[in-house]
C-alpha cells in the first residue's frame, strides 16, 4: 500500500521475514513447497496452517522438520477446525385452505 505509513510496511516487512525463517526452521523443502503452492490457491487457509505451525514451534510442539505428510496431516486438522458447515432450514408456513368457499 503505497499511502500506508514507512513505519508500518517496515514492520509487516520485518512480520513477514521472521515468519518465513521460523517456517523455514520447521518445514522441509518438500513441505514448503506444498505450502508454498497452497498459498497461490487458498491464501487464508495457507495462512491459518503457518499460524499453527509457528504456535506449535514457539511451545517447543514440534519434533525436527515437519515432512510433506505432516504437512498434510496438519492440513487435514486445519480442514477439519474451520470447515464450513453450511445448513438449509425449511420455514413451511401454512396455508388456511378452506374447501367451503368455491371459486368458480
Amino acid at each position: 500500500d503505497p499511502s500506508a505509513d514507512p513505519s508500518q510496511q517496515e514492520a509487516k516487512q520485518r512480520e513477514a521475514e521472521i515468519r518465513n525463517t521460523i517456517l523455514a526452521q520447521v518445514l522441509d523443502q518438500a513441505a514448503r513447497a506444498r505450502l508454498s503452492n497452497l498459498a497461490l490457491v487458498k491464501p487464508d487457509k495457507a495462512k491459518a496452517v503457518e499460524n499453527y505451525l509457528i504456535q506449535m514451534a514457539r511451545f517447543g510442539q514440534l519434533a525436527g522438520k515437519v515432512s510433506e505428510q505432516g504437512l498434510i496431516e496438519i492440513l487435514e486438522k486445519v480442514s477439519q477446525q474451520t470447515e464450513k458447515r453450511t445448513t438449509v432450514k425449511f420455514n413451511r408456513r401454512k396455508v388456511l385452505d378452506s374447501d367451503e368457499e368455491d371459486d368458480y
